[in-house]
């Protein structure tokens, strides 16, 4: 082939154009590292803001009402945080900038009546108008209907029974507490003694407003076959149980359902780490006639009090669930990536912090795998009882990558978490987010919640592809374990080229995992399923150089890898293709200009979307540390792959 001298000149400016990236990318990264090292506690730990929809602050307001514990300063306070979150339509969406959420969009608008505001203004009426076209109260989810149930503004009749004598069931029963996932099991037992009392806290107000026209419709009739119909049957079976059970069978019930919560209650009062479960186990006991000043209830009042942020004057939000395992890990992969020296003493402060949180007795696991011993970590400060493997397989690369000065230390917390995580290795070859085997299909038919498949615990790509990456690096990659895994990644990617995020939004983000496990396990970058994720990324590529995918890709295929560009998932774009051999590529430039340019003055990112996913796709999470891990993750990668 002949070289003309227009191909001579565009290699030249092909190769200025990357030297240049490469020295934006290392200023970048100067920046970006100085700005993470200065937001970690003293006591060794990261932790951003995760923020999660306006339903769990309004929950707050209801829970205060029940209890007979409002403060008008709170009140206030968090009333101008939701007021703040309205869309212009009146509505409340579960991802910002997304479409309203009809349970979302109820309970704001009840928490703004309890906070003083009035039907016949504006932002009120925008807001219920849109309620009635959607089909008012009828046609919202369980657990809005479930508070405005406790809040006298709708029927218990209408809700589905909940019967506490559910915790009786054997393990080996199709619908025992155990065949729900983790932390459904909780949210289960501690519902299921609220429906056993019926509690009514009546407001002052009523929500007529909000009630569609009479015929017009609202949730659709149950078929009379198929699963709904036959638990719409099974329900009015257990309505009539109720009335005719002895009271005897009922107490011994939900005393057993009391003691099973209190068993699992956390040193810092909370359950699960997690304020709105922390709040239906608080309701349950005092239902229970636990008094407020009973130190199970201080405490976990305590917790939720805590949980709450006052980013300015007169203006209080509600953080759902804390993740300081999970901000650590990452923080500690980003600046080792970032070139911080191993031994750099907030290296060591951090992996010293995280070995004292790895658990050390047995939780929630140990019941279907009861000779397995204890290793993993957990998302928050407090959580014994559900470790789970996505932080387990963090921590212990983070531990990996930190030269503690104890090394048999670190050698003994390692081996633990591998022979646990190993220990709940999925049948299959793939790893669910807390234990393997709880994949029965009749938990998501239930007409208790309104999240399917959510109810159960699958294994998932992205938290496979960690355990894989966790392995690997502690040198099992040929163990047949490690290939199973492997197996089951590349048995599991979607017919686009992509791998599903299951706690990431959403395809961007479990590819971004997958392919630096699968070729850090030994994939040549040449395998066909390696060139068909890269293939995806870059046809996915915004014109911006940035790449981006909206929540509702969830629920709509059309948004799979669309979206306006952010930063962490342009990160986790350049971090699967450069695993993927494409670093001197354009898309990878395009992509870390995209980041240069636009890192503020701090050092981070600018980012209001919400990235991370609690329960897809009702339940999505902005994660404030993802706007700088990632961004320096990839960055780091790209620096180090061009001096390479």
């Amino acid at each position: 082939m002949t070289t003309t001298a227009d191909d001579a000149s565009r290699a030249e400016d092909a190769s200025e154009g990357a030297e240049e990236t490469e020295e934006a990318a290392r200023r970048a990264v100067r920046r970006a590292t100085e700005q993470l090292l200065a937001r970690q506690h003293t006591e060794g730990w990261w932790l951003g803001f995760a923020q999660c929809d306006m339903s769990y602050d309004a929950q707050d307001l209801f829970l205060r009402h029940f209890l007979d514990r409002t403060d008008a300063q709170v009140t206030a306070a968090t009333g101008r945080w939701i007021r703040s979150r309205q869309s212009a339509d009146g509505t409340w969406p579960i991802a910002p900038g997304g479409p309203g959420d009809l349970g979302i969009t109820l309970q704001a608008y009840v928490a703004l009546r309890l906070a003083g505001d009035r039907p016949d203004e504006d932002h009120m009426l925008r807001c219920a108008a849109w309620v009635r076209e959607q089909g008012g109260v009828a046609a919202a989810q369980l657990t809005p209907r479930l508070w405005l149930a406790m809040l006298g503004l709708w029927s218990w009749d209408d809700l589905p029974e909940m019967p506490p004598e559910i915790i009786a069931l054997p393990k080996w029963a199709p619908l025992n507490i155990y065949s729900f996932n983790a932390w459904i099991r909780q949210v289960l037992v501690a519902l299921s003694i609220i429906s056993a009392h019926r509690p009514v806290r009546p407001v002052s107000f009523g929500i007529d407003e909000l009630l569609a026209p009479a015929g017009a419709s609202g949730r659709p009739p149950a078929p009379g076959n198929g699963w709904e119909g036959v638990f719409r049957r099974v329900n009015d079976a257990l309505r009539v149980g109720r009335r005719i059970t002895p009271r005897a069978v009922r107490r011994s019930a939900t005393h057993a359902c009391t003691r099973w919560l209190l068993e699992r209650q956390e040193t810092d009062g909370s359950w699960g780490g997690v304020t709105p479960m922390t709040a239906f186990s608080v309701l349950a006991l005092h239902l229970q006639g636990y008094a407020l000043d009973h130190p199970a209830l201080k405490a976990a009042l305590d917790f939720v009090a805590d949980s709450a942020a006052w980013p300015e004057d007169g203006v209080r939000k509600l953080e759902t669930v804390r993740s300081p395992v999970w901000d650590t890990c990452w923080s500690v992969t980003a600046l080792t990536d970032a070139g911080l020296p191993a031994d750099h003493p907030s290296l060591v402060k951090a992996a010293d912090w995280l070995l004292a949180q790895q658990a050390t007795g047995p939780g929630d696991w140990a019941v279907r795998h009861p000779g397995l011993a204890p290793g993993g970590w957990s998302f928050e400060f407090h959580n014994t009882v559900w470790p789970d493997l996505d932080d387990t397989a963090e921590a212990v690369i983070a531990l990996r990558r930190a030269a503690h000065p104890d090394r048999g230390r670190v050698g003994g917390a390692v081996h633990r978490a591998a022979h646990w995580t190993l220990g709940l290795q999925g049948k299959d070859g793939g790893w669910a987010g807390f234990e393997p085997g709880v994949t029965g299909f009749l938990p998501g038919k239930l007409p208790f919640f309104d999240i399917g498949d959510h109810c159960v615990d699958p294994p998932t790509a992205d938290v496979t592809a960690h355990v894989v990456e966790m392995l690997v690096v502690l040198g099992m990659r040929d163990d047949p374990r490690t290939r199973r895994g492997v197996r089951w990644l590349l048995d599991h990617q979607e017919d686009n080229g992509a791998w599903y995020g299951r706690w990431g939004v959403n395809h961007l983000y479990g590819t971004g995992c997958v392919l630096p496990a699968l070729v850090a396990a030994g994939v040549p970058r040449g395998h066909s399923a390696v060139r068909r994720a890269v293939t995806w990324l870059t046809s996915v590529q915004n014109e911006d150089g940035g790449w981006g995918e909206d929540w509702r890709s969830y629920s709509d295929p059309a948004y799979h890898g669309r979206g306006t560009s952010t930063p962490s998932q342009t990160a986790w774009a350049l971090l699967a293709l450069l695993a993927a051999g494409e670093g001197d590529g354009a898309a990878v430039r395009s992509g870390v200009r995209w980041l240069t340019e636009r890192q503020t003055a701090a050092g981070s990112w600018e980012e209001s979307q919400a990235t991370g996913a609690i329960v897809p796709p009702t339940v999505a999470m902005n994660y404030e540390n993802y706007r700088l891990v990632f961004p320096l993750m990839a960055l780091g990668r790209y620096v180090r792959h061009r001096e390479s």
